[in-house]
């Protein structure tokens, strides 16, 4: 199942309550209709009110992130990670979980 960093937990928190007020609201993650310049599977993130029915709903610190089918499927293994730049954009890391 895929982890949450401190500061990914943190951030989806941040992101969350200030775009709803809704109390079963998420960051969402599901995958995008294009594909990467390789053909690879790419990523895309909302906020969410609530998760979709087969959604699944990772937990951390208050942090709730809704993965689409394939999204979770893709990120099974994984950890997610955020940060804020200087400007105050936010970026998403995808790393792989430690054995």
């Amino acid at each position: 199942m895929l982890a949450l960093t401190d500061n990914a937990s943190a951030i989806v928190t941040t992101l969350v309550s200030r775009q709803t007020d809704a109390d079963d609201a998420g960051l969402r993650i599901r995958t995008a209709e294009a594909e990467g310049p390789a053909g690879e599977q790419r990523l895309a993130v909302d906020i969410a009110e609530t998760p979709e029915p087969q959604d699944q709903i990772v937990e951390r610190s208050g942090a709730r992130v809704f993965l689409e089918e394939g999204a979770a499927i893709a990120l099974d293994d994984k950890v997610l990670d955020a940060g804020v730049d200087e400007e105050g954009a936010v970026s998403f890391s995808v790393l792989p979980q430690p054995l």
